[in-house]
């Protein structure tokens, strides 16, 4: 495993504490995460850090990160990501964006384009069809969730991951700390996660991939032909036998086009 820091980094003169982790060598790479949650150095962001450095930040409200209340819409947080970056010293970076947070890598993309040299955006959120509108992860039951989140939502890895603690009391604070994370995510979000994006995406004008899982059912593949109509430079891929978490349920084929991707 690379050697990685966990740490808690005080931005805006303390009204923001933001947990991150960070670990590698090479070229910057900012991954976003969705709003699943901030699960730390895990196996995928462990296997891009033999070739990048890569920060890894809990957005405002999630896991340990303080300073949710000093923000009211989608610019103050745009604002608050551009701070980060530059208190980071990420004035030339890739972005990798999962969900929640490839719709956020996308407004971030698109707010500084010059700061980004090359994005990846896994099964964003952002846009909203009427034809084929994303379900709302707010109020889905777990079940319901895990068969929209998963290609094979039977299979040991997907109940691994979606497993509960045993312990009443840790599995009460994993309760508490999912419906934190959503509320966070909620306030950007709710009830739909388009703010206006379209009219923002001719400026994300750097080389764009789009990855997707064939078999999504929250963020489904036709949001990927639109965002891929929507970007000047995207290319769409679309792994198969995957849902929702390409990163986890097909980590090969995502570290492949992801890596393949940001070194062409």
């Amino acid at each position: 495993m690379t050697q990685y820091l966990e740490r808690m980094l005080p931005l805006r003169q303390g009204k923001f504490k933001v947990q991150m982790v960070e670990g590698g060598t090479g070229p910057n790479l900012l991954f976003l995460h969705g709003a699943g949650g901030f699960t730390g150095w895990t196996n995928f962001l462990d296997r891009l850090a033999e070739d990048y450095h890569v920060y890894a930040p809990a957005h405002p409200g999630v896991a340990d990160s303080e300073g949710l209340e000093h923000l009211d819409d989608l610019w103050d947080l745009m604002l608050f990501y551009e701070e980060l970056m530059q208190e980071l010293g990420l004035e030339h970076t890739y972005i990798v964006g999962h969900s929640y947070g490839g719709m956020l890598a996308a407004e971030l993309a698109a707010h500084r384009p010059e700061r980004v040299t090359r994005l990846v955006l896994v099964c964003p959120l952002g846009l909203w069809l009427e034809d084929t509108p994303i379900p709302d992860f707010f109020v889905l039951t777990p079940s319901e969730s895990v068969g929209l989140v998963w290609h094979e939502p039977e299979s040991a890895l997907a109940k691994a991951y979606n497993a509960r603690p045993d312990d009443p009391q840790e599995r009460m604070e994993a309760t508490l700390n999912n419906t934190k994370t959503l509320a966070a995510a909620g306030k950007f979000i709710w009830p739909i996660p388009d703010r206006g994006l379209p009219k923002r995406a001719h400026r994300i004008t750097m080389p764009t991939l789009l990855l997707w899982g064939e078999s999504d059912g929250m963020v489904p593949p036709v949001y990927g032909t639109a965002f891929q109509q929507l970007l000047p430079n995207a290319k769409l891929t679309v792994l198969e036998k995957c849902g929702h978490l390409p990163q986890v349920e097909r980590t090969e084929e995502f570290l492949a086009a992801v890596k393949g991707f940001l070194k062409a």
